[in-house]
């Protein structure tokens, strides 16, 4: 008990005796402190005593995939900055190597009574219906899979296919191709059935050229590698992450971006405009994502149930279109595009 309260006072920047008093309910203490010496407790992961656990901490988790993807931390900031205007207190969980899976850190903030969550990853069947039956206010923010009974806000998967595969017909390509996430992966599923129903309506489109990759720089450039060598011209990835790595696999094989393949990503994370060349990508407006997740949580959270409507919000992406694709190139000695 005298660690806690050591670690709550130093945590809150009080005094031990202060801390002791909102813990045993005693006067003299604002209830400004009194509300940061509880929130100490359950950031820290202490229980709070029983005759405290009334009602639920103004906690809210943000459970995120990873932190090395640039997209996660800008969603982190958007969301975090507009919980806190409101007066809730967010609290990161991010998935690591060793550590604990988002559906742990489920398990860990509904025990520590949080306001709700918003998850930016995937959710096993398990902490789902946990998450229901608790009757957890809960958004999902560019979920991994869609979860029924939930709200989602999305960036729209096909109206990004569409405005970037238009970008690179409108410069002459016809070989594009798309490499997108994993298999299983929803926003991914989407970008495919965008992508073939296209494919499908263009003349002279070459179908097929679809691969899937891990999200990351090497995932890129492994997948790549094989679109390429099939004859694309144009590539249309589904992160900045996965475009980086195409850059480099395509300057590994001999081939110049964008003379020879042009490549659009999806995000627009930071320093995307100092890539070299600057990356075309498809722009998803972090903000005003950011803002209808958690405006959805709190309707939720004020209204004391976990369902809400619409079911999923979808925000239109932007076509930024930097230096990283160009017209297509010409079949040597023939005057016609390839």
């Amino acid at each position: 008990m005298t660690r806690k309260i050591a670690e709550v006072a130093s945590k809150v920047g009080v005094s031990e005796a202060t801390v002791s008093r909102v813990l045993n309910s005693k006067p003299g203490v604002s209830a400004a402190t009194r509300q940061a010496v509880l929130t100490a407790l359950d950031v820290l992961g202490y229980e709070r005593p029983t005759k405290l656990r009334g009602a639920r901490a103004r906690l809210v988790g943000m459970v995120l995939p990873e932190l090395q993807n640039p997209i996660f931390p800008a969603l982190a900031e958007a969301v975090g900055g507009a919980l806190v205007q409101l007066g809730f207190t967010p609290v990161m969980c991010t998935r690591t190597v060793g550590g604990l899976t988002e559906a742990e850190y489920a398990t860990m903030l509904v025990d520590q009574q949080v306001s709700g969550v918003v998850f930016c990853g995937g959710l096993t069947e398990k902490e789902h219906e946990q998450l229901l039956s608790r009757r957890v206010p809960v958004v999902m923010l560019n979920a991994a899979n869609s979860y029924p009974g939930f709200p989602r806000v999305s960036t729209d998967d096909i109206a990004a296919v569409q405005m970037a595969y238009r970008h690179l017909t409108s410069l002459g390509h016809r070989r594009i191709g798309l490499l997108v996430g994993p298999e299983g992966h929803e926003p991914s599923h989407r970008k495919v059935a965008a992508f073939r129903e296209l494919t499908a309506r263009s003349e002279g489109a070459v179908s097929g050229l679809i691969s899937h990759a891990m999200f990351s720089f090497e995932g890129g450039h492994a997948a790549a590698t094989d679109l390429i060598e099939a004859g694309a011209t144009g590539l249309i990835c589904g992160s900045d992450v996965l475009a980086l790595g195409v850059t480099r696999a395509a300057r590994r094989v001999g081939k110049r971006v964008p003379e020879d393949v042009s490549v659009v990503g999806f995000d627009d994370s930071a320093f995307m405009n100092y890539a070299d060349p600057p990356l075309t990508t498809l722009r998803q407006p972090i903000e005003s994502m950011a803002r209808a997740a958690v405006t959805l949580l709190v309707n939720q959270i004020g209204s004391r149930t976990t369902t809400t409507a619409p079911k999923e919000l979808l925000h239109e992406p932007e076509l930024v279109v930097r230096g990283s694709t160009g017209p297509a190139p010409v079949a040597p000695d023939s005057g016609t595009v390839r």
